[in-house]
């Protein structure tokens, strides 16, 4: 079982590194149901110059469409930095049940950092949280990055 959560947080890391290639911050994303990733998605903001385009965002929107519904009940996110407000919510909305991640986000997480907008219980949705998946890896790609981006 654990093995199958790293795989899938590979995957989420692969996703990361698609984004540094272009210059933007590494966070990828994956959205997993039944054992298959049905959604992927790192960070385009500064591609596109739109706020809303994060790893999580992406994968959501990749994931809805491929089941054709707004509700991602029976599914699993996987994403290399603890989600921001803006991803918190929509994986509120989304109804994602379980969500795995690597590095905390000391700034801007809310899946336990600096609150937990995932379990808060006035919200309809709760969701379960892992964090620390592949903790190493994940923030290493992101210290790695902003020592380079440093250095010019």
């Amino acid at each position: 079982m654990i093995k199958e959560k790293e795989k899938f947080m590979q995957e989420a890391l692969l996703e990361a590194k698609k984004a540094a290639a272009l210059g933007e911050i590494p966070i990828g994303c994956v959205i997993v149901w039944r054992g298959q990733i049905i959604g992927r998605g790192h960070n385009l903001r500064e591609q596109t110059k739109q706020t809303h385009d994060h790893a999580e965002m992406i994968a959501i929107a990749q994931a809805n469409r491929f089941l054709n519904s707004w509700r991602l009940e029976e599914t699993e996110l996987y994403v290399t930095l603890e989600p921001c407000p803006m991803c918190s919510g929509a994986i509120i909305n989304a109804r994602i049940p379980k969500v795995y991640y690597g590095a905390p986000d000391e700034k801007a997480g809310t899946a336990g950092t600096l609150m937990n907008l995932l379990t808060d219980p006035r919200f309809n949705h709760r969701v379960k949280v892992q964090k620390g998946l592949l903790r190493r890896e994940c923030a290493l790609l992101l210290s790695d990055f902003f020592a380079k981006l440093r250095k010019k």
